[in-house]
C-alpha cells in the first residue's frame, strides 16, 4: 500500500520534493556520493546526526516481490541475531507463542495504534533526525510521529504516565550519543512476533555515525519483568539522499483489520 501511495504522490505531487537534491553531500572524483567520507560535526564539535535515515535492508523481497513493504529481520524478530534468541521470562515466552498462534492479531501496529520507539527504528519508513544542542527530535513518516530526546541535563522522570515512546534524555560519550528512556506502557510489542516490553523496562540507545552515510544504533533493553537478563542488539541505518518524507497515516484507506478479526 505504501509503495503505491508513493508512486501516486510522486506523479501527482511534485511539490513534495521527492527528487530534490540533498545539499552539501561529499562527492567522489566521479561525482557520486562519498558515503565513506567523515561524519559531519556541529558547531560545538559533536557528531551531527542531522539527516534522513532508512534502516538497512537485510531481508530482501523474494523473486515474486514483497506482499507490502520491504521490512527488516529486526522488524519481524528483534532478537534474531542473538544466539539462543531473546532471554524471555517463562510467562513472556508463552505470551509470544500465543501471539504467534493468533497470527499476531493483537499487534498494535496492525490496528494503527502507536508502535513504540523500537518498532519505529525497525520499520521501513523514513525517519529524520533534527539536532540542536539542547534537543534532538526524531521525525517519522508513519502517522507523523515525533520523538524528543532532551539534551539539557534533566534526569529521567520517576514513575511517569506511560507513553509508547517513553521519556528520553541524552548525553555525549565522546562521539557517541547515549540516550536513556523509561516510562513505557505495560506489555508493549517490540517486534512482529510479539516480544514484550513492560512498564519496568528501560532502553539505552548508543547512536554512532560511522561516516557520512552510515549510523549504528546499539539498543540495550533492561526489563527484568519480561527477560531473565538485559540484552543488546545493533541496528544499522543508511542515509537517504535526494528525497523527502511523506506523511503516511495508517488509518487512511486501511483494509487490514477486517482480515485480522476472528482469526
Amino acid at each position: 500500500m505504501k509503495l503505491a501511495f508513493l508512486f501516486l504522490a510522486a506523479s501527482a505531487l511534485p511539490a513534495q520534493w521527492l527528487n530534490y537534491p540533498t545539499k552539501n553531500v561529499p562527492r567522489k572524483a566521479d561525482g557520486t556520493p562519498n558515503l565513506a567520507a567523515p561524519a559531519p560535526r556541529t558547531a560545538d564539535g559533536h557528531t551531527d546526526f542531522t539527516g534522513l535515515w532508512l534502516l538497512d535492508k537485510n531481508r530482501p523481497c523474494p523473486k515474486e516481490g514483497c506482499d507490502d513493504m520491504e521490512i527488516s529481520r529486526e522488524f519481524m524478530n528483534i532478537g534474531w541475531s542473538l544466539e539462543g534468541g531473546l532471554p524471555y521470562q517463562p510467562w513472556a515466552a508463552q505470551l509470544v507463542k500465543a501471539r504467534q498462534a493468533e497470527n499476531d492479531v493483537g499487534d498494535p501496529g496492525a490496528h494503527c495504534l502507536p508502535t513504540g520507539l523500537v518498532k519505529t527504528h525497525t520499520s521501513p519508513f523514513y525517519r529524520r533526525m533534527v539536532q540542536t544542542p539542547e534537543l534532538i527530535v526524531l521525525l517519522t513518516e508513519r502517522d507523523a510521529i515525533h520523538r524528543r530526546i532532551f539534551m539539557d541535563g534533566r534526569p529521567l522522570p520517576i514513575d511517569p504516565p506511560p507513553t509508547p515512546d517513553g521519556y528520553s534524555t541524552g548525553r555525549w560519550d565522546g562521539d557517541t550519543l547515549v540516550v536513556e528512556t523509561n516510562g513505557f506502557p505495560d506489555s508493549q510489542w517490540l517486534d512482529r512476533i510479539g516480544s514484550p516490553l513492560t512498564d519496568k523496562g528501560k532502553i539505552t540507545e548508543r547512536f554512532r555515525r560511522l561516516d557520512y552515510g552510515h549510523v549504528t544504533i546499539e539498543l540495550a533493553v533492561d526489563d527484568p519483568k519480561a527477560y531473565t537478563k538485559p540484552w543488546t542488539v545493533t541496528l544499522k541505518q543508511n542515509i537517504a539522499l535526494d528525497t523527502e518524507m511523506l506523511n503516511f497515516y495508517c488509518m487512511e484507506n486501511e483494509k487490514d483489520s477486517t482480515h485480522l478479526v476472528g482469526r
